[in-house]
């Protein structure tokens, strides 16, 4: 039996979409061609290289572009005298926090290879000033593409509609009885149970250009959370006292907590393919020098099998959340 679209859309799940992405810049970019005045023309000739990862991931039916992505063209024009210019452009970074979120402006990097000349100036400036205008339009509608191109991948369509109702108990169906008297039965749902799960130890780690007292903070204040996981959250950071992060999709409860030194915290993922009633362990370890902290993720208990889909999500979702709000 398939599963209903209420719960299969319910999973967490991501689906990395690199190559697409290169692709598409490869192929969109070098649409950009601005004329000037008399001769004058500047374009994108070629994406020379990109950079970094790109995924769409769906927590509860929610679908999120999730990039970070360096991306370096090359340009090329024509002056008012007729001489040819070339140049390069660099774009350190085009990310879902740049251009969903405006935390932040693009910052580009050029380079000129053609000689210097009032000509040949004119156009570089001119270059400057149209071509990145054109450039985040196209940024634009790259989160956009994405998901028209892959979000069928990830959700389920209860057709005819794409969006999921409950049925009530009213709306079922009563069988009649051979008398004509209508009978019904409700039957509840039996109490999930806890059943014995083999199990592996994920460990990621990764630098931040900030404070371990300030990481911790991030991770565990609740007016704070939002701003890296993107979503609502709550959390009261004491022992035995229960949070919850992206909207419900983990949950838990504190164990322990060590301001600026160590989080140890149950951890459950809300999905179907995650065992009833288990619980993981995620220990987050703070590790400050002189100019950075190292953080280790430490999540005991995952279930077999799903060692590579929450590997990726703690990559995804915690690592790359946080240094998308310049924690890099």
């Amino acid at each position: 039996m398939s599963m209903p679209a209420s719960t299969a859309n319910w999973h967490w799940k991501n689906k990395d979409v690199t190559s697409w992405a290169r692709a598409w810049f490869e192929r969109e970019l070098t649409t950009i061609s601005i004329d000037g005045e008399g001769s004058e023309n500047v374009s994108v000739t070629s994406v020379r290289d990109v950079e970094g990862d790109v995924e769409l991931g769906q927590r509860k039916s929610k679908l999120i572009t999730i990039y970070d992505c360096k991306v370096q063209l090359q340009w090329s024009g024509t002056a008012s005298d007729g001489t040819s210019v070339e140049g390069k452009l660099t774009i350190p970074e085009v990310s879902h926090e740049i251009t969903l979120d405006r935390l932040s402006d693009y910052t580009y990097e050029w380079s000129l290879k053609t000689e210097s000349s009032p000509a040949v100036d004119a156009l570089y400036a001119f270059a400057k000033a149209r071509i990145p205008p054109a450039l985040e339009a196209k940024f634009a509608e790259f989160p956009v593409a994405m998901i028209d191109t892959h979000g069928k991948d990830l959700t389920v369509s209860a057709e005819p509609s794409r969006t999921g109702t409950p049925v009530s108990a009213q709306a079922v169906p009563v069988p009649v009885t051979s008398t004509g008297t209508a009978t019904s039965t409700v039957s509840k749902p039996a109490p999930a149970k806890k059943v014995a799960v083999n199990t592996s130890e994920i460990v990621k780690e990764a630098v931040f250009m900030a404070a371990a007292d300030d990481l911790y903070s991030l991770l565990t204040d609740e007016s704070r959370i939002p701003a890296w996981t993107r979503s609502g959250a709550q959390s009261v950071p004491q022992p035995g006292s229960s949070y919850s992060l992206f909207e419900g999709s983990v949950r838990g409860k504190y164990v322990s907590l060590v301001p600026g030194k160590e989080i140890t915290q149950t951890w459950s993922l809300q999905s179907p393919v995650w065992p009833p009633e288990h619980e993981a362990t995620l220990t987050i370890t703070l590790d400050q020098s002189s100019d950075s902290t190292t953080v280790t993720f430490t999540l005991e208990g995952v279930p077999k099998g799903l060692e590579d889909e929450v590997g990726r999500n703690l990559e995804g979702y915690y690592i790359h959340g946080l240094k998308s709000i310049g924690y890099v």
